[in-house]
């Protein structure tokens, strides 16, 4: 068996030689003669990544350096690496060890006892704010909700698939990834390890609000027509809400009644009507978000776009 282990990096050039000096031992304890890969994905990074990833490659065996054309996000990067990975088994972890690569081991053991998808769950986050556990745990419920599919909550991108899980991932070419969802999506026998997550060993994260923002949209949109759904419910509501407030107008009208609190002014027209305006403009909002996915998809464009791929020589140290 051939393990791959992918990792995609974005301005980590601190965090190259310590994740590799953990996570190589660790591959040659746990796999040996089976045979790994480590795959970096240098997603655009502006520092010494690239130059970092390519001193691995000269000093270690077994390592891929995959330089992508620019920053094309961490969903796609890891997408590249995925693709490239040639392992019966591909493991998918971040590179700022807040995934400890010691769950290998146990990945490995319920790959071996015929799982299809091993995902970490994060038991507790630590070095991270209280803002940002809240909006995490409440997106992961939230999407739970939403979406046709059963996405488990308080889990990231670190797991083990099986090849035929790659494969079913490559065969999936849509732009906006949500790679959790989508290996939910696929199915097959799937199963979930409890972990405490580790702080970031240096920088700053990749994921701050807007960038988070923008991910819970892809993962709503990408699995649910919820949104669609509630614009069109809520409009046929405020239009029935509407008439019967048309009806009781004409009725006093008719009857020369005043409604209680009557007073003659406009205020009443302009909660009225600054309430529709808004509905309205949220509900265009979300038609086109769903839109814009749509013109994404029919460009045709590739996901990714590689400038160089490097790889070990035999004159790289040995195991």
């Amino acid at each position: 068996m051939l393990l791959s282990v992918v990792v995609p990096m974005y301005n980590e050039e601190k965090n190259v030689a310590p994740l590799l000096e953990r996570l190589l031992p660790l591959l040659q304890r746990t796999v040996g003669d089976e045979g790994y890969e480590v795959v970096l994905v240098n997603d655009g990074s502006s520092d010494g990544t690239l130059a970092s990833m390519r001193a691995a490659v000269e000093r270690y065996a077994d390592i891929v350096v995959v330089d992508l054309s620019r920053n094309f996000g961490h969903q796609l990067a890891a997408t590249a690496g995925i693709e490239l990975a040639q392992g019966d088994a591909v493991v998918l972890m971040d590179g700022d060890l807040q995934d400890p690569p010691e769950l290998l081991a146990e990945f490995l053991a319920r790959y071996r006892e015929g799982y299809d998808v091993v995902y970490a769950v994060r038991r507790t986050r630590k070095g991270e704010s209280y803002f940002k556990l809240l909006t995490a745990r409440l997106f992961y419920r939230i999407i739970k909700r939403l979406t046709k599919v059963s996405i488990p909550v308080d889990t990231g991108d670190f797991r083990l698939m099986s090849r035929r899980v790659v494969e079913a991932l490559r065969r999936s070419p849509e732009r906006h990834r949500f790679l959790r969802g989508m290996v939910s999506w696929i199915g097959y026998r799937q199963i979930g390890v409890d972990y405490d997550r580790d702080e970031r060993l240096s920088g700053v994260t990749k994921y701050p609000f807007a960038k988070m923002m923008r991910f819970a949209v892809d993962g709503i949109t990408s699995f649910s027509d919820v949104p669609l759904r509630f614009v069109s419910y809520f409009g046929f509501f405020t239009s029935a809400a509407a008439i019967v407030y048309a009806l009781v107008v004409v009725g006093f009208k008719l009857f020369s009644l005043h409604p209680p609190g009557y007073t003659r002014g406009w205020a009443s027209t302009i909660v009225a009507v600054l309430f529709l305006g808004g509905v309205q403009l949220i509900g265009i909002g979300i038609l086109g978000e769903y839109i814009g996915r749509i013109y994404d998809e029919v460009k045709g464009r590739p996901l990714y776009l590689i400038r160089s791929i490097d790889r070990s020589n035999e004159n790289a140290a040995q195991r």
